[in-house]
This record gives C-alpha cells, sequence and structure tokens, in this order.
C-alpha cells in the first residue's frame, strides 16, 4: 500500500519546525475511532494528528499513539485549550493535563481554541493576553514545540501582537471552497502565521457541487481529493476529518497529481460565505 510518510510535504513555522501539510482531525460526537487513527498512522503513514481538550479524546488517542509503534520525534501532536481553562494559571494546569491525558512530554502545537473567553466582567482582549502568556511561557519551557490560536479573526490576532511578545506561529480556521476569508489569509502570511485549516470538504457539502464533480471526473480522483489537494496548492494546512479507513487513505492520496491554474481560480472564485462550524466574527 502506498504510505504518505515519504511524499507528504512539510511546511515551515516562524520557529523552523516543520509540520506536515495533511493532518488527520478527530472531533467530539463520534469523531474519534481507535482503529481509524491506527490504520492512519500504520498503513497511511499519517504522522500529523489533530485534536483537543474539547473533543474528550486525548486519552484514547494517546493510547493509539503508543500502540502505533510510531516513534513520538516522528509525530506531530496538536491539541487545544478551551475557553473554560483561559488565565495564566488555569491554562498552564490544562496544558500539563493534556500532556499527561496524551502521555506525551510535550504537545507540538498548542492552540488557544475560540476568541472569545466567556469569562463576566472581564473583556475577552485581558484574558485572551493573560492566557497567551501562559502559553508563551509554556512554549519557553519546551512544553509546547509551537503556539498558535484557531478560529481568531484580524482584530484579534492585532490585539494579541499589541499585547503580548509572541506572534501565534499558526492560526487554525475553517477555509474550503465556499470558505476563503482572503483578508486574513494576507495577514496571517503578511505576519508569518501559518494559515491551517479546518472542514476542507465543507462537511460533505462541497462532495456534491456540480463544479467539483466536474473537477472529479477531469482528474480521474474523487471530490474530496479535489477539495483538500486545491486547500494543499494554496499552502494551506489541512486537516481532514475522518472515521473511516478508506476515506483516510483517499484524503492522503492528494500529491501524484495537481489542479490546473485555471480550475484553482474556478474553486477560488466559490467562495459564498458559509460557515459550516463555528463563526467567530461576532467575538469582540
Amino acid at each position: 500500500m502506498h504510505s504518505i510518510a515519504t511524499s507528504c510535504p512539510k511546511v515551515s513555522l516562524s520557529n523552523g519546525l516543520k509540520i506536515p501539510i495533511i493532518g488527520l482531525g478527530t472531533s467530539h460526537h463520534g469523531g474519534y475511532s481507535h482503529d481509524a487513527i491506527l490504520y492512519a498512522l500504520r498503513e497511511c503513514g499519517v504522522r500529523h494528528i489533530d485534536t483537543a481538550k474539547r473533543y474528550g479524546c486525548e486519552e484514547q488517542l494517546g493510547k493509539a499513539l503508543r500502540e502505533s509503534g510510531v516513534h513520538r520525534q516522528d509525530l506531530w501532536v496538536t491539541t487545544k485549550l478551551w475557553p473554560g481553562d483561559y488565565g495564566y494559571d488555569t491554562a498552564k494546569q490544562a496544558c500539563h493535563d493534556s500532556c499527561s491525558r496524551l502521555g506525551v512530554e510535550y504537545i507540538d502545537l498548542y492552540l488557544m481554541h475560540w476568541p472569545d473567553a466567556m469569562v463576566p466582567g472581564r473583556s475577552n482582549r485581558e484574558v485572551r493576553a493573560e492566557t497567551w502568556r501562559a502559553l508563551e511561557e509554556l512554549y519557553e519551557e519546551g512544553v509546547c514545540r509551537a503556539i498558535g490560536v484557531s478560529n481568531f479573526l484580524v482584530p484579534h490576532l492585532q490585539q494579541l501582537k499589541e499585547d503580548c511578545s509572541l506572534v501565534p506561529q499558526i492560526n487554525q480556521v475553517e477555509y474550503h471552497p465556499f470558505q476563503q476569508p482572503e483578508h486574513l489569509l494576507a495577514y496571517c502570511r503578511q505576519e508569518g502565521i501559518l494559515f491551517e485549516g479546518y472542514c476542507p470538504l465543507a462537511k460533505g457539502q462541497a462532495l456534491s457541487h456540480p463544479v467539483i464533480l466536474q473537477l472529479a471526473q477531469k482528474y480521474g480522483r474523487t471530490p474530496s481529493q479535489i477539495c483538500i489537494r486545491w486547500s494543499v496548492q494554496n499552502g494551506v494546512v489541512t486537516i481532514p476529518k475522518s472515521t473511516k479507513k478508506e476515506r483516510i487513505l483517499e484524503n492522503c492520496q492528494v500529491f501524484g497529481f495537481e489542479l490546473e491554474g485555471v480550475d484553482m481560480a474556478t474553486l477560488g472564485s466559490m467562495h459564498d460565505g458559509r460557515h459550516m462550524s463555528w463563526d467567530p466574527t461576532h467575538v469582540e
């Protein structure tokens, strides 16, 4: 079976670390499958796994990582800090707790999951800055090899830049043909923040779109491979989620072909602003 371990390119973060451009996402509500993770690691050569405290599967994932037999240094493990744990002391504790649930000594990438701090009587800005300072220290201590944010928009990132000393190394947001936040993408590139996209298949909505079906036919690929290839070709780190083995394999096999400029442009013009996930635009 064709392994992607050798063919999956890595992209550099601002600190020189390299992250595999494709990862496997997990989620809550049935978004975790032990067998699927083992299959991805052992058979498909997947080396980048994305999870979060919020999904409730860190412990199971840790078990799968150990069972897989893949060396820790060959893995890229991302997890996220939930707003319920924002604040200086609680963030530090939550990170150490995630480490012990995952059974790892360090986390490759630790993200603030959402810009809304949900702390009564305190501004989001203040709590985000305080939390980020905790992440900066975890980074300096080597508990996290990289730190970043998720679902942050330009104003959130600008405030963080003013309030703190380290610019996030990654911003992970929803990204698919119907949701292309160009302004945010441009800002991240300008600031050296690597852009990472989740929901690359628009929770399946992209897979039945006539344009995508047509391209799948043209390239002899599946609709999901077209979407993931488009994302990767835009330089976006992409984390499709699946618990089905055949889907995971399919989603990895996007390096044997390239979309032509005209087709990239067609997909690039499909933005209609719809969100499949949370919409952070209302968060101050």
